[in-house]
């Protein structure tokens, strides 16, 4: 049934008091007629004037994060249609599709000029013949080739005659040293022990690429036999992210090509590995030209998709949250017989179950601050959409003044969640009072317990902190299930993930409304960020 017009309403009360047939002559006469009018004006009111909708309130709108929310949305991005939602693929652009059609349902707005940022992917085969890394002192000249010595690492990509001296990096690394060292135009040589992993490995390396050298070249002491089998698969295609000159090449070279030269040089690889401290030693007279030949096989391109809710405050709204997960998986393996669809269900449709959770609740309950809902691809094959994204941000990255991550929080612990990251900037000490303030939702939140694994540089939001924003990564830890086709739906703790995204709903409230921005640790800014973006 239509509503009441407001002005009929408003004519009536005037007609109620200003068109009576006796005038007023006792207090008690007065008084009723007004009552009267009170009671019709009340009567004629929307209720959006005098009662405000309870969905439209903090505890309101994080009651629209439900257990069955978070289970319909699970459902549906872990189902086999969606075919494990490999990058790219056709189940990755239906799960894309099926988010924008929800972000459109709730009037969220799109984040670029449309939902979808698209990055291009390329199928390419390596010319291993015509492909090499020359190594020059003086007459001294050394060569090894793709077919016998090298290993392209991380995205293929051509480069013809990448020529610069060289800078060598080793022993034990300490990214901070890092750092201090000027690799612009130079070609980096980090000398590894491959029998002798460093935990802070994954670190040091993406602060050498955001120094942007020429190339980084990784000396290491592969084994022949296990050296010889990857580059027989080099053969095959590969699959990667062009992003032309924007990202250093990135190779390994084995020690039989090198290690001559280098001794000539006065490098000697194995004091340079057995070394207690970082060791970092200029090398101007030795001269390094890269030469990778690539032959495009196929071009295809994979989607990002962004929303954004507008702050309420004038003041504000141009500082974002940026709230992300990752919706791709490892798609189908043939391979396995009792079930080749690889749903992902866990990995990562929880995630993205919880951020169009938190993007139903915030649609309705913004706060001063904008924010943003992003949803990114090819995190399984090497955080290709977050990298693509933080490059080709639609925001400046000075105004995201956090990033919070989820990726996999819908299994584990019942009451208890690992959040990466709280030790890095104020926004700990935030989620901890947040979360002792909402006992109702039973969810502890911990730091990361398995600081050997180096999750703080495996999942998206890493490459929002190495560009300078402060993050939080929600992650319940891996299980039996992690990467295996038994990662179904039917074993999602729903309840449990709700919980997690609502406390995640009361942390953006906190910090879309406080007066100032998250602050970095000063040390954990150094060590992470660096000077670089």
């Amino acid at each position: 049934m239509a509503g009441v017009g407001i002005g009929w309403c408003l004519s009536a009360v005037l007609a109620t008091l200003l068109l009576r047939k006796t005038p007023f002559t006792t207090v008690g006469n007065w008084m009723t007629y007004s009552l009267r009018a009170a009671a019709l004006l009340l009567l004629c009111t929307p209720s959006s004037l005098w009662a405000q909708d309870p969905s439209r309130t903090v505890s309101g709108a994080a009651a629209l994060i439900t257990e069955a929310l978070i289970r319909r949305h699970v459902a549906v991005i872990a189902d086999d249609s969606m075919l494990g939602r490999d990058t790219p693929s056709r189940g990755l652009e239906a799960t894309a599709s099926y988010i924008v059609a929800n972000f459109r349902r709730l009037g969220i707005a799109p984040g670029i000029e449309g939902y979808v940022q698209r990055y291009a992917v390329k199928t390419q085969r390596v010319n291993q013949g015509a492909s090499s890394i020359r190594f020059r002192s003086g007459t001294d000249v050394a060569e090894a080739r793709l077919d016998s010595d090298v290993l392209l690492l991380g995205a293929p990509r051509a480069a013809r005659g990448v020529t610069g001296a060289a800078v060598l990096l080793g022993g034990n690394l300490d990214s901070a040293g890092v750092l201090d060292l000027d690799m612009r135009n130079r070609v980096v040589l980090l000398v590894l022990d491959l029998e002798r992993p460093q935990a802070s490995l994954g670190q040091v390396v993406g602060q050498l690429l955001d120094a942007h050298p020429l190339a980084l070249v990784v000396v290491a002491n592969r084994d022949t036999g296990v050296l010889a089998r990857i580059v027989a698969r080099q053969r095959g295609e590969q699959t990667g992210v062009d992003f032309a000159d924007e990202q250093p090449l990135l190779l390994e070279v084995n020690d039989r090509a090198v290690a001559q030269l280098l001794t000539r040089s006065g490098v000697n690889l194995s004091e340079v590995r057995s070394s207690t401290r970082t060791v970092t030693t200029s090398l101007p007279a030795l001269e390094v030209t890269v030469d990778i030949v690539l032959e495009t096989v196929r071009e295809a391109s994979a989607p990002n998709v962004v929303g954004v809710v507008r702050g309420n405050d004038p003041a504000l709204r141009d500082e974002y949250i940026v709230f992300s997960a990752h919706m791709d998986h490892v798609g189908v393996n043939a391979s396995s017989a009792a079930d080749s669809i690889w749903n992902g269900a866990d990995d990562n449709a929880s995630g993205t179950a919880g951020i169009l959770a938190l993007a139903e609740a915030f649609s309705r309950a913004p706060t001063r601050r904008s924010l943003v809902f992003l949803a990114v691809s090819g995190e399984e094959k090497g955080l290709w959409g977050s990298d693509y994204f933080t490059r080709n941000s639609p925001i400046p990255l000075e105004r995201i003044v956090a990033g919070i991550n989820l990726d996999m929080i819908g299994r584990n612990w019942k009451d208890t969640i690992a959040v990466i990251g709280m030790e890095h900037s104020d926004l700990g000490e935030t989620l901890m009072r947040v979360a002792a303030s909402r006992p109702e939702l039973r969810m502890q939140p911990i730091g990361d317990i398995w600081p050997q694994e180096q999750f703080y540089f495996r999942s998206d939001h890493y490459n929002f902190a190495r560009r300078g924003v402060p993050i939080l990564f929600f992650f319940n830890g891996t299980h039996a299930d992690y990467h295996q086709p038994s990662d179904s739906p039917d074993k999602i703790d729903a309840e449990k993930a709700a919980r997690v995204a609502r406390l995640v709903y009361y942390l953006g409230e906190a910090i879309g409304n406080a007066d100032a921005r998250p602050r970095w640790n000063p040390e954990s800014y150094r060590r992470i960020v660096g000077g670089g973006r």
